[in-house]
């Protein structure tokens, strides 16, 4: 999985969407691999336990003055919006977009994915003393590359999606008849 990912993000994010960043590609496969176990994606708890699956709640997870017990829990807290954000409008633009016409709208409803992102990933790349100074400029690189990510994350979703289609057609079935 690790391999394909690599793989498939260090293609588009160069080739295509012509971000060389080496750090940022094996970031976004890293992400990508994490992700893959849904336990990953929605590892933030709030401090009753419960599990975050809303953006504006992790939002107010992450504040200090707010939720956040701590700026080193608003850190993680923000990490994995940015992450979360930015997984969710590269690979499911569609649902982040639905969010909004929900009938039962979430606090979701009210949040600029790419704008949490980006600001997230801003505030993270802040924390950069002692132990996170060496993170730091990755996290402010994510930021301003916030879009161009989401592009490729995008392109990378087109090219699983074709990698399936062929599968199917090499498995006949009522896909490729």
């Amino acid at each position: 999985m690790r391999d394909l990912f690599e793989g498939l993000v260090w293609r588009r994010f160069i080739d295509h969407v012509h971000l060389d960043e080496p750090s940022i590609a094996q970031y976004v496969s890293d992400m990508l691999v994490a992700f893959v176990h849904v336990d990953n994606l929605y590892r933030i708890r709030n401090a009753q336990g419960r599990r975050l699956e809303d953006v504006g709640e992790m939002l107010i997870e992450s504040n200090p003055l707010l939720e956040a017990t701590s700026f080193g829990r608003e850190r993680e807290v923000r990490k994995h919006v940015g992450d979360y954000t930015l997984f969710m409008t590269g690979l499911f633009p569609e649902s982040v977009a639905k969010a909004s016409r929900r009938k039962r709208p979430q606090l979701d409803a009210f949040v600029d994915f790419v704008q949490a992102g980006k600001e997230s990933y801003s505030i993270v790349s802040s924390f950069d003393q002692f132990e996170y100074r060496d993170e730091a400029p990755l996290f402010r690189r994510l930021s301003q590359n916030f879009e161009l990510c989401v592009c490729g994350i995008n392109l990378v979703k087109q090219d699983l999606e074709k990698f399936q289609g062929e599968y199917y057609c090499l498995n006949p079935g009522p896909i490729c008849d």
